[in-house]
């Protein structure tokens, strides 16, 4: 039998490309009415989502041609320096606040929100230490503790700024690099458990996440208020149809639905190619986390195995909570669309972290 390493995986490379593309295109049409009338330039998002996607390319170019076993060595000082910028932020003066939120720090004309390195950094770092240590994940105190220590560390970091949906994220795709590790069953049924308890916890604690719950099970309780976000972004979906109102044709982007170009581009989306844009779109999403996948069912080692799946399930969950929130499925979180929102900090990233999983697709073997 012999052994046959692969080139990069062309369909991953190709569906990746393809919501770029895509991306670029909702992102003019969805910040055209707020980019003029703000910024006097209709073409203000599209120049900066060139630039983002232009470093996200570059840093994933680089990333696609280096040995992904490299980030073993280097994953404990990476998520040190996530936890510093995640102190950094919270600092008057050096944290930026935004919406409500204080998330970011400004470099020069742009900003980076230090939560997004955090997501990847945590996913490199586990994968580097559940594969020193998996003969420990079953236990407990042992395995599942430190871990979950290092969590819920970052998670309190994150909560502090305050931003929950960036949290849960990065929460359950660490759950994601532990069952793929090995944990045991009941241990996820406790952790469970115990954040129900936390969450409600949380909601409870912010009256504004209360309204959020509130307005998700009952919008049309207060249109004009909490379930405003909700309603609007219903009406961009609906009014789609099957074939949409044509590219720059949506109504809702006319100050009716709030960040079009950002949390809710996949109304926007909806309302303008209609089921079957939104549905390609989706189908685009399952054949790139397909090929990440099985690029982490064929890696030789459990470290890219761990580091594939842990990017693949970031990637999953960020899509499952936009999408549920467009759709009325979820409360608003506020949580990005990969590939396709604009943003500098996410996209990058998340070019950054294709990078990643490409060079780990070049490692996949078939034997004949």
């Amino acid at each position: 039998m012999k052994k046959h390493v692969q080139p990069v995986d062309k369909i991953l490379l190709c569906s990746l490309c393809c919501l770029l593309i895509i991306g670029l295109f909702m992102v003019y049409s969805a910040g055209t009415v707020v980019g003029e009338d703000a910024r006097q330039d209709p073409y203000y998002f599209l120049k900066r989502q060139f630039l983002f996607t232009a470093a996200g390319l570059a840093a994933m170019a680089v990333l696609s041609r280096t040995d992904y076993r490299v980030w073993q060595r280097w994953s404990p000082v990476l998520l040190l320096s996530c936890y510093l910028l995640l102190v950094l932020v919270l600092i008057p003066g050096i944290g930026m606040v935004r919406g409500g939120a204080r998330s970011w720090i400004g470099v020069g004309a742009f900003s980076i929100q230090p939560s997004e390195f955090m997501k990847l950094g945590m996913i490199i770092y586990l994968a580097f230490y559940l594969t020193r240590h998996q003969k420990r994940i079953t236990s407990f105190g042992k395995g599942m503790l430190p871990v979950l220590t290092l969590i819920f560390a970052a998670f309190g970091l994150i909560m502090m700024q305050p931003d929950l949906g960036t949290g849960a994220v990065m929460t359950g795709t660490c759950f994601v690099l532990l069952f793929a590790a090995g944990a045991r069953i009941r241990h996820f049924f406790i952790l469970g458990g115990a954040g129900i308890i936390g969450l409600a916890g949380l909601i409870v604690s912010a009256p504004y996440r209360l309204q959020r719950i509130t307005s998700f099970l009952d919008p049309w309780s207060d249109p004009l208020g909490a379930g405003f976000q909700i309603i609007q972004s219903l009406y961009a979906v609906g009014p789609g149809g099957l074939f949409g109102l044509g590219f720059g044709g949506s109504r809702q982007k006319h100050y009716y639905l709030p960040e079009p170009q950002t949390d809710f581009i996949f109304a926007i989306l909806a309302e303008e190619t209609g089921f079957i844009g939104a549905g390609f779109v989706l189908v685009l999403f399952g054949v790139f986390l397909w090929r990440g996948l099985a690029a982490a069912m064929t890696v030789p080692d459990m470290f890219g195995a761990l580091l594939a799946s842990g990017i693949c399930g970031m990637i999953f969950i960020q899509v499952l909570i936009n999408v549920g929130v467009v759709t009325g499925l979820f409360p608003v979180t506020g949580i990005t669309l990969p590939f396709l929102s604009y943003g500098g900090s996410s996209l990058t990233l998340l070019l950054a972290a294709a990078g990643i999983l490409l060079n780990i697709t070049k490692h996949r073997t078939t034997y004949d």
